[in-house]
């Protein structure tokens, strides 16, 4: 039986610094049992070294709660990986050659690749719709701006990822495609009325809950139609009013990074992780600073041993991360550090590029 403090911990998916794991973070995982991390290009140098490192990441943690080994590989301007590994294209082109099957034999063949070095959790795919031409941060991630379209293609795209047992996350609820500012850097504003955003950006995720995706992120955006005071990440009336009772879902909700300027420059850490869990969020991502991680951990589990509220929405998050890993962990898929980029060579995923670009 978990205590709190571990069933806490696995609400926290947080990153690291560099191409291995410092002593100082290595003391922080042994301590705190993150459920799981997050790899940028800063983590991706060379095959080898990432197998090395997700196999230490996937140590760190309790053996019977495995860690979530998690990367952003949509394809196109966002691509992690080596260039061992197959740059695959933007979800745009995918979306506009509007051929299911070959938007599902990309997503297998994506899976393929992140499981040779032991990633098991793909923050993709992207269900916003293309919906606003001065979008800084979306436009081209969109596998278009119909969301019919959106549906099919998407739906084939994230069945290849769970064909090739790579857990999918659709992003970013309920819809980032019509800001016009990057959540990176500032809160963007959605102004659509409520019937507006039933036309257009919740659709795909609708669908996506029908279809019981595995997983969602939400989005870093105020929609004053929806909740006037918070962003979609800290909004109880979005995440569980819309999302958990009005759409029926009950996977795993993944916060978009908390330490991007639309959060950080508005909340403090600790506020940021109430906020948040009290949401209806089950995983907090803290992708930069781990000492955050550590201070709104602490918070959490003294916040849980006095608030019942706040304990409870602890077991049900727990309830749904040990769901997903019980279905998708098994073991740990990395393959020798000296074999990857030969099987890489040997899997031939140019040809579905080639494919894609009507090349064949």
């Amino acid at each position: 039986m978990e205590t709190l403090r571990e069933k806490v911990g696995q609400m926290f998916l947080v990153g690291c610094q560099g191409e291995s794991l410092t002593r100082d973070e290595q003391l922080i995982l042994a301590e705190y049992r993150f459920g799981g991390f997050i790899l940028f290009k800063r983590n991706c140098a060379e095959p080898a070294e990432m197998v090395r490192l997700c196999r230490n990441l996937w140590d760190s943690a309790d053996s019977h709660m495995p860690p979530f080994v998690a990367i952003d590989q949509e394809g196109g301007r966002v691509h992690r990986l080596p260039d061992a590994f197959t740059h695959f294209p933007a979800t745009a082109r995918i979306g506009g050659k509007a051929i299911p099957e070959l938007a599902r034999c990309l997503g297998r063949a994506a899976a393929e690749e992140l499981k040779l070095v032991g990633i098991n959790l793909n923050f993709a795919p992207v269900l916003d719709v293309d919906s606003n031409p001065a979008n800084p941060v979306i436009g081209d991630r969109a596998f278009g701006s119909d969301p019919k379209q959106v549906i099919e293609i998407s739906s084939s795209w994230t069945q290849g990822l769970r064909d090739g047992a790579i857990i999918p996350c659709g992003k970013h609820f309920p819809g980032h495609g019509d800001t016009e500012t990057d959540s990176h850097v500032e809160l963007p504003i959605v102004r659509k009325t409520l019937d507006q955003l039933k036309t257009v950006e919740l659709p795909p995720f609708a669908h996506a809950c029908r279809t019981r995706i595995e997983s969602l992120m939400t989005a870093h955006v105020l929609y004053p139609a929806l909740d006037g005071q918070f962003p979609a990440t800290l909004s109880e009336p979005i995440v569980t009013g819309l999302l958990r009772h009005q759409l029926g879902y009950d996977g795993v909700v993944f916060s978009d990074d908390l330490e991007m300027k639309a959060i950080a420059d508005h909340y403090g850490v600790e506020e940021t992780a109430a906020l948040a869990i009290r949401a209806g969020v089950d995983v907090l991502l803290f992708c930069h600073e781990v000492a955050k991680a550590v201070q709104a951990f602490e918070f959490l589990c003294n916040e849980s041993e006095r608030d019942p509220v706040l304990r409870a929405r602890v077991e049900e998050s727990h309830r749904r991360i040990a769901a997903l890993k019980r279905r998708f962990l098994k073991n740990f898929t990395a393959v020798a550090e000296n074999e990857i980029v030969a099987r890489l060579v040997e899997m031939g995923h140019q040809r579905l590029i080639d494919e894609l670009h009507g090349n064949l």
